[in-house]
């Protein structure tokens, strides 16, 4: 089982690297992943209360696989994203403060689309269609990028766009 201490911080290489694409054959090993990622998150949430969702090259498993854990009823929200791919994101953007559990002290002001549609496969192996916007959108281009190698600190709005989070009390 990954710890805390397999997540990959802010300057180790894989992190920059482009994830390879699961195969269905790969299915029973998702299962393990998804633990992991699932148990690292825990571990960032007790350790510094943020953490909504996490993609699988962040503890090392250079996969497109993302896990989200929205602390609700899911109601059909999905928690296990597999070959995720973007689609029809909107003009209209918004700014934020994004944080990443890479470098949880950071945050980084970036631009994100407001809407789009994220095609991708659950962890059944079954094709599905999610619209999100706002906080969700932003959480899916966040955790999408990661498998592209892309971290927010390669977004920020300008030179200005960094601070310390505050630390919890």
């Amino acid at each position: 089982m990954k710890k805390l201490n397999d997540l990959l911080q802010l300057g180790d290489p894989r992190l920059y690297e482009v994830c390879e694409p699961i195969y269905e054959y790969e299915l029973p090993q998702v299962k393990e992943w998804v633990a992991d990622l699932h148990n690292v998150m825990e571990e960032i949430r007790e350790k510094y209360q943020f953490g909504r969702g996490i993609a699988a090259p962040q503890i090392g498993i250079m996969k497109r696989l993302i896990y989200l854990n929205l602390d609700k009823p899911t109601g059909g929200v999905p928690q296990v994203i597999i070959n995720p791919v973007l689609k029809n994101l909107s003009e209209e953007m918004f700014e934020l403060w994004d944080d990443c559990m890479s470098f949880p002290n950071l945050l980084v002001k970036v631009k994100r689309h407001k809407v789009l549609t994220i095609n991708y496969l659950n962890e059944n192996w079954q094709p599905q269609i999610w619209q999100v916007e706002d906080a969700i959108s932003e959480l899916i281009q966040h955790e999408y990028d990661h498998l592209d190698g892309v971290l927010c600190t390669m977004r920020a709005i300008d030179n200005h766009s960094f601070k310390w989070r505050p630390t919890p009390d």
